[in-house]
């Protein structure tokens, strides 16, 4: 006769189902992201008869969403994430244009040999389409005005460019301390090194520009040895990084980048509780964690922190974390926030002067402007990263600004948008202190050992420890994978 089958929520079958999917997946190197998605109303959260939940995730962006879902997939229902925002989604974040539209507020790109995130697009069924470049980009300087066909590139020198991606080569994406010549690359900056390549004056704008893009911060203050390490994840090819055609910024999500995040939170269900900052973690080094949250306390086995490593700073943790961690959060650069601009018109009219609606300044308050405009191009939508220090932080004196520089640029018509939209994350999200981590010459080889090892209970996630494509939306979703089969095997091991 045969056994009764226990009931699907008994502590038995999830432990069995945890030891499962633990062991394939440390075997073939990643969950089992496949199978079946639960459904939100499946099952409540699972929290054991002592009031301790076996994972509690902080941060509801792609990195913990991303671990949730892995978690869920594998069977574990006994988990929650706090999230202090009273969104999801993290650095990425739609702006709403009327008729349905969405554009961008944060980070928005994909390219090539960033699997992880466009695996997560097909599993949620959202599609993606090409970022328009095709025609020529306006080059602005005083009252000069140049166009010019880069060709989906920023201008850079392809003969410095080559000599970048060579570098690459010795400095691992994951760990950039490790690389041979540590000693000597992490006491430059991108600057001192592109000083002695006798760059043309014609074609500093475009290395200017790329690095600070990239890398949130101006080549004097972005350290040679985490660029390169940038350039090591992108197949070790400088123009994979740094360009829009063939490159990561080649590729768009339709209906925004923020729909990854909304869909995985719809899946996650009542797991997922929003306005709940965690203020402190108490007993991280014990069996059992305490978070001290506005919402009250939750207490875990295991902790994600999928958040920021300079965000970690507004956390009490109790005990202290051990030196060489704390140190690397205190030293972590914090001073990369972005401005990011959306000016929207009834069409994208310069595509009909042969413009691709990108726009390159020297010495004025446009670092980058570009076409954003959804995939038929039934509106026009023009974005920009724009700096702080050359543009009113009140919206309508930066909008008036803006639709002058655009004029210069394409015509008259771009003096009557019908919408602007103008995102300061330094001033609008108290919880996104930097959007790309500017790690200056110095860091690596000084805190990096301390960034992945885990604390006690806490398991480091989020973006920045990636193993490649660390600061892009790929290196989140990375990480969240990583996260969770960390957890799922201690789980198993406990």
């Amino acid at each position: 006769m045969a056994e009764k089958t226990p009931p699907k929520t008994s502590a038995n079958l999830q432990r069995r189902q945890w030891l499962k999917y633990a062991g394939v997946t440390a075997a073939a190197g990643s969950l089992a992201l496949g199978a079946r998605q639960a459904d939100a109303g499946d099952a409540p959260t699972a929290q054991k008869a002592d009031g301790v939940l076996d994972v509690v995730i902080i941060g509801a962006g792609l990195a913990g969403l991303t671990a949730a879902r892995d978690l869920q997939s594998a069977g574990c229902q006994s988990f929650v994430v706090l999230e202090a925002r009273d969104r999801v989604g993290g650095r990425t974040l739609n702006y709403n244009i009327e008729g349905g539209y969405v554009s961008e507020v944060g980070g928005q790109w994909i390219g090539p040999g960033q699997t992880a995130v466009a695996d997560l697009a097909r599993e949620l069924e959202v599609g993606t389409f090409p970022t328009y470049y095709d025609g020529k980009t306006v080059i602005l300087g005083g009252d000069g005005r140049v166009e010019i066909d880069l060709k989906g590139t920023f201008g850079s020198d392809e003969a410095v460019g080559a000599r970048l991606s060579k570098l690459s080569r010795d400095v691992p994406s994951g760990a950039p301390w490790k690389s041979p010549h540590v000693a000597e690359l992490d006491k430059l900056s991108v600057g001192d090194w592109l000083a002695k390549q006798n760059i043309k004056p014609e074609d500093q704008m475009g290395w200017n520009s790329s690095v600070t893009l990239s890398g949130g911060a101006t080549p004097a203050k972005m350290g040679l040895l985490h660029f390169l390490s940038m350039i090591n994840s992108a197949d070790r090819d400088y123009f994979q990084l740094d360009s829009i055609k063939h490159s990561a910024q080649e590729t768009r999500f339709v209906g925004g980048s923020q729909i990854l995040s909304i869909k995985m939170a719809k899946q996650l269900g009542d797991k997922v509780r929003l306005s709940t900052p965690v203020r402190k973690i108490s007993g991280w080094d014990r069996d059992v964690v305490t978070l001290h949250t506005d919402r009250g306390e939750v207490r875990a086995r295991k902790v994600i922190m999928a958040i920021h490593p300079a965000l970690c700073q507004q956390v009490e943790f109790n005990p202290p974390l051990p030196e060489k961690r704390a140190a690397l959060q205190r030293a972590w650069p914090a001073h990369s926030p972005a401005r990011k601009t959306a000016m929207v018109y009834r069409r994208p009219y310069w595509r009909e002067r042969g413009l691709n609606g990108h726009v390159l300044q020297v010495g004025g308050p446009v670092i980058w402007a570009f076409d954003n405009s959804p995939p038929g191009g039934e509106i026009g939508v023009i974005n920009a990263f724009v700096m702080n220090a050359r543009l009113p932080s009140e919206p309508e004196a930066a909008k008036t600004i803006l639709t002058e520089l655009y004029a210069r640029a394409w015509g008259r018509e771009a003096l009557s948008p019908v919408a602007y939209h103008d995102h300061d994350w330094s001033r609008d999200d108290p919880w996104t202190i930097t959007c790309v981590s500017a790690i200056p010459p110095g860091f690596w080889s000084t805190h990096g050992e301390a960034l992945r090892p885990p604390c006690g209970n806490l398991i480091w996630s989020g973006t920045e420890t990636a193993e490649i494509w660390a600061g892009y939306m790929d290196g989140a979703v990375r990480s969240g994978h990583q996260a969770s089969l960390q957890v799922l095997n201690a789980l198993r091991r406990a």
